[in-house]
């Protein structure tokens, strides 16, 4: 089973939520919200024996990127 999670800092919190799932979580690193993800998707589904696999989509941005001439 693929669960997708579109996570972003929302100027306080890093936040995540379920894309066509009602699961959201946050955490105050990155790394707090990756174990809360995974504590938040296996608390939605409970046992199954279906292995997860967690797919978080990020918005970034990247200063001075320069588009490509060619």
């Amino acid at each position: 089973m693929l669960v997708k999670m579109e996570t972003y800092f929302d100027g306080e919190f890093w936040c995540a939520r379920g894309i066509g799932e009602d699961i959201f979580t946050q955490g105050n690193t990155l790394d707090e919200l990756y174990e809360n993800i995974k504590e938040a998707v296996s608390v939605h589904y409970g046992e199954t024996d279906e292995p997860i696999t967690i797919l978080t989509l990020s918005e970034v941005r990247l200063a001075d990127a320069k588009a490509s001439t060619g």
